[in-house]
């Protein structure tokens, strides 16, 4: 590089120096100091001489400028440090910032019959769809933009199974509304025993007979198993949680290529008021322990090979005041967090996950849904006296979450 630059130096400005030379002696004129400390030139002719090398200096380095970079060395582009990868299977989906899209919603609840009416907000009555037109762009990759066609076909022949609570049915509907899109016989897709959308079933499943694509839905809200109430046990305790035994339909998950789990928001003093937990131990850490429970299980059944294991992360709620009973909906996504970027739930799922043999994604959708306090169902549910800063409105937060999915399986195919 050295070598390069003198080489240069010396062809663009050797052959100039007697010129130089004669421009500096042009004047003839003796350099005087006066008593005002400025030199002066006695002869006109040499400021014109000095000025006229100044401008073709300038007028050289100007050249110089233009032209060095091609002089550069090449560098070789393997030995370089890029500030981001871009791929879809390196990219942080999580970390990154809501966006407004006219082209969302991706699907009319309306038109889905999979859609269960009490998160249809636009349905019961709510009038802004601002909503619905936002869409997550991580920081430093793209999300491929959703094609419900052609992903119906590489998912051909598939089973793909929800565990969790009603967030996790959420997003399991939003699925299928998501992928009807792409279905031009919509009576090719049904709920395989007849049942209607309800939050009491345990097992609803949907088939997409034109492609041989089953999506399933168990509800199992600890994932570990739930038992009766223990005898002498206070009036109050309704049952008990054995948390060091997996749910007693986990032999239904098995058989399946994708695998999407969820739990937490019953893993909450209100929830557990009514059932018997092993006395002394605090809820986060019986909550780990059912992780524990549910890992050991999955580290010796499921096929890696075949099936593609994922956990959601605990979804931000926004419920506010005093005693957090306050649910207050907003017009447009909150510019902070206010802290709930950050969830102990969500921490002991990706402390467990990484110990675990057998490969498990973490979706980390807690930061980006702490932003999202505009899309809530509030109090435009099927029963608008109990407002909701729990669930979330169809369409809405859960279609990112499985746009976010589908890349990263996509993405691993």
């Amino acid at each position: 590089m050295i070598e390069m630059v003198d080489s240069f130096n010396h062809l663009s400005f050797g052959h100039l120096r007697p010129f130089v030379k004669r421009v500096l002696s042009f004047g003839k004129g003796v350099v005087i100091k006066g008593h005002c400390k400025f030199w002066i030139f006695q002869s006109f002719n040499g400021v014109v001489a000095v000025v006229s090398l100044l401008s073709f200096l300038l007028a050289m380095a100007y050249v110089y400028v233009i032209l060095f970079p091609r002089f550069q060395p090449v560098i070789d582009k393997t030995y370089e440090t890029p500030h981001f990868n871009s791929s879809v299977s390196e990219c942080n989906y999580f970390e990154g910032n809501w966006i407004q899209d006219e082209s969302y919603p991706l699907y009319d609840a309306s038109q889905c019959p999979f859609a269960e009416n009490g998160f249809n907000c636009l349905a019961n009555g709510r009038r802004d769809r601002g909503y619905t037109k936002w869409r997550w762009k991580p920081k430093n990759c793209e999300i491929p933009r959703f094609n419900a066609r052609e992903i119906l076909e590489k998912m051909r022949g598939k089973r793909i199974v929800f565990v969790g609570d009603s967030l996790s049915r959420t997003q399991w509907e939003s699925l299928i509304c998501m992928l009807m899109t792409g279905v031009e016989d919509k009576r090719s897709v049904y709920e395989i025993n007849g049942n209607k959308i309800t939050k009491q079933i345990r097992f609803l499943g949907v088939r997409f007979s034109s492609f041989d694509l089953r999506i399933d839905f168990y509800r199992s809200v600890f994932l570990v198993q739930p038992g009766p109430a223990p005898r002498r046990a206070p009036k109050r305790v309704k049952s008990t949680l054995k948390i060091d035994k997996l749910d007693d339909i986990r032999n239904e998950w098995i058989d399946s290529d994708i695998l999407i789990f969820n739990s937490g928001h019953w893993w909450t003093p209100s929830k557990l008021f009514e059932i018997s937990l092993k006395i002394g131990m605090p809820i986060t850490a019986a909550f780990e322990r059912a992780l524990h429970t549910w890992a050991s299980w999955l580290n010796t059944t499921i096929n890696a090979n075949r099936t593609s294991v994922f956990f959601r992360t605990f979804e931000s709620s926004h419920w506010s005041g005093r005693n957090r009973l306050s649910c207050k909906v907003t017009r447009q996504p909150s510019s902070r967090t206010g802290g709930r970027d950050r969830s102990p739930i969500s921490d002991t799922i990706i402390k467990v996950v990484k110990a675990m043999a057998v490969p498990v994604t973490v979706l980390h959708v807690t930061p980006m849904g702490a932003f999202r306090s505009d899309a809530h169902v509030g109090t435009w549910s099927d029963n608008p006296s109990v407002p909701d800063c729990s669930h979330w409105c169809l369409p809405g937060v859960p279609d990112m979450w499985n746009e976010i999915l589908l890349s990263n399986m996509l993405s691993r195919n």
